[in-house]
């Protein structure tokens, strides 16, 4: 296997993950707006819990993109992922931000 191949790879498979993410934080997102405060939410929080983990234990970093270093120079936000290059860049800050406002309903939600 070709070191680009190898990169489409894990570009493919970050991607995957990423969507599988996004479906995570916005069923969260409905779940808190709508009152609806079952099992899966919690699930979601635990899956951010271990994202947390993960990014910490790799100083901020995903793993697949440590391991896409080694297939690309590249110095763009988006080199081991099909995202916007934008998006890629951003990307922390606004789901960390979303998360957050995530967390704040779901604390009004249990509090009312």
């Amino acid at each position: 296997m070709t070191d680009h191949s190898k990169l489409v790879l894990i570009k493919t498979l970050h991607t995957l993950i990423w969507i599988f993410f996004n479906i995570v934080i916005f069923y969260m997102l409905y779940a808190v707006l709508s009152n609806n405060l079952n099992k899966w939410l919690w699930i979601g929080y635990g899956l951010f819990v271990l994202e947390g983990v993960t990014l910490l234990a790799f100083k901020f970093f995903c793993p697949l993109t440590t391991l896409a270093r080694k297939y690309s120079n590249s110095t763009k936000a988006n080199f081991d992922i099909y995202l916007p290059h934008w998006l890629a860049k951003y990307n922390k800050l606004i789901y960390t931000s979303l998360l957050g406002v995530i967390v704040v309903l779901t604390i009004y939600q249990l509090l009312r």
